[in-house]
Order: structure tokens, then C-alpha cells, then sequence
């Protein structure tokens, strides 16, 4: 099983969101009865938001966008749904967490360091926030944390691999499935979009 380490390794940086992301993994895991990652569709995870939690789904599960069984559906929301295609499990997992109360000068730094301020006052008082919630995010029992659903899932299908068709506009190669046919020609999707 993958640390928190391995997980701060590959996203560079730790955080919040990816702490979020490790526990998340860790449940999911747990709850569908698979000892180590997918190596290679076993499990499927359905994001639903593109933040540095994803990352930690992706080191812990083995679930990859290049596998094909990593998938975004962009809602904006933290909520993240496994599938063990072996046993037929789902499961979905929501963030229920309350992070410590900020302090005024907290919330200050915060909305300088959005407007882009980037001086040492700033950046030490939010990277002091950002180990703080971390740590507690790390720490916090998963009842406190996470709201754990079994559901009912279809897994998508299996990943395949598509032949490559050159677009005559611009000359790169485009999966078949993905081009256009305009005309007697073949064209990607930016160029359909540009003519």
C-alpha cells in the first residue's frame, strides 16, 4: 500500500485537497476489498472535480485517464464513486469536513494571496493554514470526514484502442472515432471547428 509520502511525491506539494484525496483512497480501498491498486482496470473511479485530490485517487487506486478507467465528469463536486469490476462493488464517497476556524488575519492573507500577493508575510501565514488542515484532514476520523454510500454502478467499457486516421488539414493523427468527415475529407475536431 502507497503512503501519504508517495502520494506528496508524485503531485510535488503537500496539501489539503491531497490529504482529502489519500483518505478517500484509503476508504475506497478498504470498502471494496482490494489490497493494492489497479494495475490495470480492476477498479474504475469517477471524479468529480479536478482538484489535487485526484491526483492522490490516481497514486493510490492505480486508476489512470490513460488506463480509461479514471473518469472526469467536471460537477465541481467532492465526491468520487469506485467500481471493483471483479466483485460488482460500487461506491460512492463524499467530503463531509469542517476545517478549524480561521482567525482574522488568517482570512486577511488568504484573500492577499488570491490577489496574488506572494510576500513572506503572506506565504508563511498560508502555508501554516494549508499543514494545519492537512494534518487535521490526516488525523480526523473518517466518520468525521467522509460520508461512505454503497451505489449502484455500471462500469464503463474496457479501454480500447482505436486506429489513427491523419486529418487532412493539419496532418496530426486523430482516433478514428474522433474524426470528422467533412465533405471527402477527414478532419480532426479543431479543425472541423475552425472551417
Amino acid at each position: 500500500m502507497k503512503s501519504f509520502e508517495d502520494v506528496v511525491s508524485f503531485h510535488g506539494h503537500s496539501c489539503p485537497g491531497l490529504a482529502l484525496g489519500y483518505r478517500v483512497s484509503l476508504a475506497a480501498l478498504r470498502e471494496l476489498g482490494e489490497g493494492t491498486a489497479s494495475r490495470d482496470e480492476e477498479i474504475v473511479a469517477v471524479v468529480e472535480n479536478d482538484s489535487c485530490a485526484v491526483d492522490a485517487v490516481q497514486v493510490m487506486t492505480g486508476c489512470t485517464f490513460g488506463k480509461g478507467n479514471l473518469i472526469f465528469r467536471d460537477y465541481g463536486k467532492q465526491a468520487y464513486t469506485f467500481i471493483s469490476r471483479a466483485t460488482g462493488k460500487a461506491l460512492r464517497i463524499t467530503i463531509d469536513f469542517t476545517p478549524p476556524p480561521e482567525s482574522d488575519e488568517e482570512r486577511e492573507m488568504w484573500k492577499r494571496y488570491a490577489r496574488g500577493d506572494r510576500s513572506e508575510e503572506v506565504l508563511n501565514t498560508v502555508h501554516s493554514r494549508k499543514a494545519r488542515k492537512t494534518e487535521e484532514v490526516l488525523k480526523a476520523d473518517e466518520a468525521d470526514l467522509l460520508r461512505i454510500t454503497r451505489v449502484k454502478a455500471e462500469p464503463p467499457a474496457e479501454a480500447r484502442i482505436y486506429e489513427s486516421i491523419r486529418c487532412a488539414v493539419c496532418g496530426e493523427k486523430v482516433a478514428a472515432p474522433k474524426a470528422i468527415v467533412k465533405g471527402d475529407t477527414v478532419v480532426c475536431i479543431p479543425c472541423s471547428e475552425r472551417s
